[in-house]
């Protein structure tokens, strides 16, 4: 077998390619760390991980404040779990830690004990000796620091130990601000859905309790007037409807899914209807082809139904109407729902009107849709809602 004979200068440059492959190495696993999305305290593990071993240090951590400066992160690596269980208390950002941040520079020194700004270490803390700190900085914003301790092979850490590290820093900030930022967007969403959730028990829920109290409206009348009969079917009714909203109230807690609308918009709008006719005795025209729910989306399906229920429900609270119409139709833009009434009406530009959830709610769901919402009332002729959402399969006028 032949021997390869690699000069002095040449087997130098194969050692430093090594140590930059591996340091490229650990920068991109520190990037793809970041970009898995995965929890904050594994991905700054992973990190400080990767330093201890590219620098050759016995010990790492990072340390990560919140607002007020008490240590809310520490990630370590290299200590036994054992013996970090001994440790009374965290690093409080006092000593070299404290100035990391004070002077937001790096500090790298042979003997910690040597250095003024040292503090000393707790009980049951192990030694250490050679200190290389860096601070983890967004801007002008100090947001921790890493720090390694014990260099394996020297007595002090290196100028590219300090580069390297500076370079793994500006990762850990990456990734607090990644965590940060998924933070703020989970307390939004949980805002929203809150949001969301009191709009669909407002226009689901409450409604059917309020249809409810108009069939035991009914049957006190009924009573007054010793109709036994038909007060025993009213409350054979309400029990029913009790019942139903009873149901509601657990799919609203288990999947936010109202249990008596399946998702067939043909089926549940003529259900609101023949609930509302029961309810009030005022009669409804439903004008609306087989196929229009066919061509919408499941959010759209679950928007128009919930927007008729409440739609309805107005009129039955307010409008003391003694016709109403509910139409679903395509129109260019994609379909149209409209529910007018031939009540008392309102003027749209007074405030009087908008006191509760229930035109607001209309609104928000057309919006939020990318839909269209129009109301059209007048004192003594009436209202009429129209809302229009887009269709995600177009049909032939």
């Amino acid at each position: 077998m032949k021997k390869l004979n690699i000069s002095p200068d040449e087997e130098l440059t194969s050692v430093q390619l090594t140590i930059r492959n591996r340091q490229l190495s650990a920068l991109n696993q520190a990037a793809l760390a970041i970009a898995a999305e995965l929890s904050l305290e594994k991905v700054l593990k992973q990190i400080v991980d990767s330093a201890r071993e590219l620098i050759e240090a016995q010990y790492a951590a990072i340390g990560v404040p919140n607002a007020d400066g008490q240590l809310e992160t520490f990630v370590h690596s290299g200590m036994p779990t054992a013996l970090a269980e001994k440790i009374p208390s965290l690093p409080q950002g006092h000593g070299l830690l404290g100035a990391l941040i004070d002077e937001e520079q790096s500090i790298r020194i042979p003997r910690i004990g040597d250095d003024p700004r040292s503090v000393g270490f707790p009980k049951h803390h192990p030694p250490m000796e050679s200190f290389l700190g860096v601070p983890v900085l967004a801007g002008e914003q100090a947001l921790g620091n890493l720090y390694l301790t014990n260099k394996l092979d020297a007595n002090e850490f290196s100028e590219a130990d300090q580069e390297l590290v500076e370079m793994l820093a500006s990762h850990v900030a990456v990734a607090i601000q990644n965590a940060r930022l998924y933070e703020q967007v989970g307390r939004l969403a949980i805002v929203d859905e809150r949001a969301r959730i009191g709009m669909d028990l407002h226009d689901g829920v409450i409604q059917s309790i309020y249809a409810v109290g108009l069939i035991l409206e009914s049957t006190r009348l009924e009573i007054q007037k010793s109709n036994v009969e038909p007060a025993d079917k009213l409350l054979a009714h309400a029990i029913g409807g009790l019942n139903d909203t009873i149901r509601d109230i657990r799919n609203f807690i288990l999947d936010l899914r109202p249990h008596r609308f399946s998702g067939n918009l043909d089926q549940g709008l003529s259900r609101l209807v023949r609930e509302f006719q029961a309810n009030t005795m005022v009669p409804v025209n439903l004008v609306m082809p087989k196929w229009v729910g066919g061509s919408l989306s499941t959010p759209v399906v679950r928007a128009v139904f919930l927007t008729a229920q409440e739609a309805l429900a107005n009129v039955a609270r307010h409008a003391k109407a003694t016709e109403v119409q509910v139409q679903a139709r395509r129109v260019s833009k994609g379909v149209e729902l409209s529910i007018a009434d031939n009540g008392k009406g309102f003027n749209p530009d007074s405030m009087s009107h908008a006191v509760g959830h229930g035109l607001a709610n209309m609104r928000a769901r057309a919006e939020e849709l990318n839909g269209s919402y129009e109301i059209e009332s007048t004192p003594g002729k009436g209202t009429k809602i129209t809302l229009v959402f887009p269709s995600s399969k177009a049909r032939p006028m």
